[in-house]
């Protein structure tokens, strides 16, 4: 897989509480964000790929609905990890 647990608990640590807070709105949402940008880079070589494509569509909607829920929930906590993921609203 692309995405090795030694990335995932750095992608943890990082964003979430510590590297094994996996249940956090902010760590899900970073680790959506590092398939995001895998898949991404995938789809620009392989064009054709519509289980990519899907998959891909499919990450995005679930990464909104989480930023979506931080936003009406924890305004704080959405400002400070669009900061840190440079997403953009």
């Amino acid at each position: 897989m692309y995405i090795d647990q030694e990335k995932k608990k750095e992608i943890f640590k990082t964003y979430g509480k510590s590297d094994t807070d996996t249940g956090s709105s902010e760590s899900q949402i970073a680790l959506f964000t590092a398939r995001i940008t895998h898949l991404t880079g995938h789809l620009k070589a392989n064009k054709k790929d519509k289980g990519t494509q899907r998959a891909l569509i499919s990450l995005v909607g679930k990464r909104r609905r989480l930023l979506d829920y931080l936003k009406d929930n924890e305004i704080n906590r959405y400002r400070d990890i669009i900061k840190k993921l440079n997403l953009r609203k």
